[in-house]
């Protein structure tokens, strides 16, 4: 029977696909803060868009410094 507790050094862990996530929520929300820049969009777009970029991008200041450790 085949071992099936390997660790396969290719394999996605959880930890790599949330990394991923957030960093496509960060990228998504700058442009989108940016789009809404250019297209002269309200205010609360604009701070809507920081706060989603400032959470994103603080979970992975925590999650780095807390993978050190």
């Amino acid at each position: 029977m085949p071992d099936t507790t390997t660790t396969d050094p290719d394999r996605l862990t959880p930890g790599d696909i949330a990394r991923t996530l957030l960093w496509t929520v960060v990228v998504a929300s700058a442009l989108a803060n940016m789009a809404a820049s250019f297209g002269g969009a309200g205010t609360w777009v604009h701070l809507v868009c920081g706060a989603v970029t400032v959470l994103c991008a603080g979970t992975l200041v925590v999650r780095n410094l807390r993978g050190r450790r």
